[in-house]
């Protein structure tokens, strides 16, 4: 098992008290990939402001960095009424004039495929997406 797949596992069975079937469950993820113009320590204030808006950090699993990268993660809600949990992970590395962002998005899928690791990742990159100036 995967450390995504871990903390996903975890946060599902944290809201919902259901330990057995979440391991039966499929995985829905997705990932967008977009450049940010501004520096990476300006890249990573503003993803961080995005992200603390929308979710909370996992308990385990928060994230981790190295010179020049960085990976910040939060849990959201997904799907119908926002009520599936969804592992949102930003990878931001650094380029010359621009700040590479990689955010994924992965969730649980039922019996209705309701895409909450796809569309929520899209949902955050559009959030993080800005204007050249």
């Amino acid at each position: 098992m995967s450390d995504e797949d871990a903390v996903v596992n975890a946060e599902f069975r944290r809201r919902y008290g259901v330990g057995f079937v979440v391991k039966l469950m499929r995985n829905n993820s997705h990932e967008v990939a977009l450049d940010l113009p501004m520096s990476f320590d300006g890249a990573v204030r503003h993803v961080a402001a995005i992200l603390a808006g929308v979710g909370v950090a996992p308990q385990s699993g928060g994230g981790e960095s190295a010179p020049g990268r960085r990976t910040i993660r939060v849990v959201t809600g997904g799907g119908h009424l926002r009520m599936n949990p969804v592992l949102v992970t930003v990878v931001l590395t650094s380029e010359s004039e621009t700040t590479r962002v990689v955010v994924r998005g992965t969730a649980k899928e039922g019996l209705i495929k309701q895409r909450a690791g796809e569309k929520t990742a899209e949902m955050i990159a559009g959030l993080l997406r800005v204007e050249r100036r």
